[in-house]
């Protein structure tokens, strides 16, 4: 028995199974300096990105949030957030160098730090939305997330949200 219940915290920890919680809500300006509040996009599916402007892994998973953004239109809504110490002209340089189709937002890490807690962040990091506000999963970049983030991993996510099964916890 109680190796079945380290297998199963073991599990847990790989996973990042958490129960959904509630999305922390926030307000903040985008690439045109135009604030934008997550409240804003209740009844869409949201994906929530924490990036930095220097970041190659990043910068690669743009085509990959414009297809979803485009491939949902009206139903699903992609958010990044570019966090400190990123400046706010780093982010405007990133948003018009990439020809972003979607609100690029600056956080001074105050929010970020609502949404990863205390354990850090790897970029990108990306949550998950519902249409009620609450997270399904989270994913950060690294080794056991490579399909999520270069593959069709995060694709698989949302089409099973956007159909109304839940999506998988995520991986850190």
């Amino acid at each position: 028995m109680k190796k079945l219940a380290i297998a199963l915290l073991c599990a847990m920890a790989l996973t990042g199974a958490d129960a959904p919680r509630r999305a922390p809500g926030f307000c903040l300006p985008d690439q045109t300096m135009q604030w934008r509040d997550l409240a804003d996009y209740r009844g869409k599916v949201v994906v929530l990105e924490f990036m930095q402007s220097t970041c190659p892994h990043c910068a690669a998973f743009v085509p990959v949030l414009t297809s979803l953004q485009q491939k949902y239109a009206g139903r699903l809504q992609v958010i990044s957030v570019a966090v400190a110490p990123d400046p706010p002209q780093a982010v405007v340089q990133f948003a018009t160098g990439h020809k972003l189709t979607y609100p690029l937002l600056y956080d001074s890490g105050q929010m970020t730090m609502s949404y990863v807690r205390a354990q850090g962040v790897d970029f990108p990091t990306v949550y998950l939305i519902d249409a009620a506000g609450m997270i399904r999963g989270s994913w950060a970049n690294g080794p056991m997330t490579k399909d999520f983030f270069e593959g069709n991993g995060i694709t698989r996510e949302v089409d099973k949200l956007m159909a109304g099964a839940p999506a998988a916890a995520g991986k850190k």
